[in-house]
């Protein structure tokens, strides 16, 4: 008889083993499902944020590089110098209309 109460109790023991085990087997299978769900959305994100880069390198290409950019503010330079020999050689030549304009005003008409 005290053989058959300690086998029970082993096995009444082993049975909470056994069924502790299956329930810990069915919540983490079950997260892992869940997990597995999240994985293929956060595949779709990666994918749909690759094809934005893609984009955005495609217009990156159109746009100029740094030694481009420097190049144009050299260029853009020059020709502010330029102007400016040109509004002072204007600015002789405006004088010089004004007093030929002037001379033409005193003189009387002949």
């Amino acid at each position: 008889m005290e053989l058959l109460a300690a086998l029970t109790d082993w096995l009444s023991l082993l049975a909470v083993a056994i069924s502790s085990g299956g329930a810990i087997y069915a919540w983490i299978t079950t997260r892992s499902k869940a997990n597995g769900a999240e994985i293929e959305k956060l595949k779709e994100t990666v994918r749909g944020q690759g094809d934005r880069l893609t984009s955005v390198e495609g217009e990156l290409r159109h746009m100029p590089a740094k030694d481009d950019v420097t190049e144009l503010k050299l260029t853009i330079a020059e020709l502010k110098g330029s102007v400016a020999v040109f509004g002072e050689a204007l600015g002789g030549v405006q004088r010089t209309v004004s007093r030929i304009d002037t001379y033409l005003r005193r003189v009387p008409d002949a």
